[in-house]
C-alpha cells in the first residue's frame, strides 16, 4: 500500500488568506486537530487547533499564524511504513502527500494508516507473535524463517526495532501462522536465539462465548 492510495479525500486544504474562523469550523466538523495549508499547489504546513485556541481573534487570517509540520510530507509513491515514520518523527496525526511534480496531492491521517494496517492479511490471519532479542550482526531473517518453516509454519510479517532495555541489541517481532509456538521456540533456542516474548492466540470456545455474551447483555441492562 502506497501513500497515494491512502489519501483521505474528506480532509480539505486551507489557503493562507482564509480566515482562521474557517479553519476552526472545519476542525470542529471533522474532529481533527490539524489542517493542511496550501498555496498555488504548494504545501506550506499545517495549522493546529492548539495555535488557534491560543488566539481568540477569529478574524485573523491563517497567514498571520505560525504553521507546523512543513517537513511532514511524503511522496505519493511512498510505502505506508514511510508515512508512519514521518508522522512519528514529526509527532503529528496527519501527513501531507506530494505528487511527482512536488504539488500537494492530499493528506493522510494516522487513523487511516492504522485502519489499513489492521485490514492487512498478516493481521487478519490467525497466528501468534514471537519476539526475539538479537544482535544486529547475528540477524538473518532468512535463517530464522528456515528454522520456523522446519516446524511447518510461516512468518506472516516481521519488524525489527532497537531493544528499549538494551540499546546494543534489537528486538525482532514476528507474526507466525501457528497458535502453538512450543516447537518453534524449542528450535530457535536450540540454535542460540533468545526469546523475550510470546503471545499466543487464545481460541474462545462456544461456551466461553456464550458466557461473554451473557455478561455483556447484563452490563447493558
Amino acid at each position: 500500500m502506497i501513500a497515494e492510495e491512502l489519501i483521505n479525500q474528506m480532509i480539505p486544504s486551507l489557503r493562507p488568506e482564509d480566515p482562521v474562523s474557517r479553519a476552526q469550523t472545519l476542525m470542529e466538523e471533522l474532529r481533527c486537530s490539524h489542517l493542511p495549508v496550501v498555496e498555488n499547489g504548494k504545501f506550506l504546513g499545517f495549522i493546529s487547533e492548539e495555535t488557534i485556541i491560543e488566539n481568540s481573534d477569529r478574524d485573523k487570517l491563517i497567514n498571520q499564524f505560525q504553521l507546523t509540520g512543513e517537513n511532514c510530507v511524503v511522496a505519493a509513491e511512498s510505502h505506508f511504513y514511510e508515512v508512519v515514520r514521518v508522522a512519528g518523527e514529526n509527532k503529528t496525526q496527519i501527513v501531507a502527500v506530494e505528487n511527482n511534480l512536488r504539488l500537494y496531492a492530499g493528506s493522510i491521517t494516522v487513523s487511516d494508516i492504522l485502519t489499513t494496517f489492521s485490514q492487512s492479511a498478516a493481521i487478519q490471519m490467525s497466528g501468534s507473535l514471537l519476539v526475539l532479542a538479537i544482535d544486529l550482526m547475528d540477524y538473518s531473517l532468512s535463517e530464522i524463517a528456515r528454522l520456523v518453516e522446519e516446524n511447518n509454519a510461516k512468518i506472516l510479517s516481521s519488524s525489527l526495532i532497537q531493544d528499549p532495555v538494551n540499546p546494543a541489541q534489537n528486538r525482532l517481532t514476528m507474526k507466525i501462522n501457528q497458535t502453538d509456538l512450543s516447537r518453534i521456540v524449542a528450535t530457535l533456542e536450540r540454535f542460540g536465539y533468545r526469546i523475550v516474548g510470546r503471545y499466543q492466540e487464545i481460541r474462545i470456545t462456544d461456551t466461553e462465548k456464550e458466557r461473554y455474551d451473557s455478561l455483556m447483555r447484563y452490563l447493558n441492562i
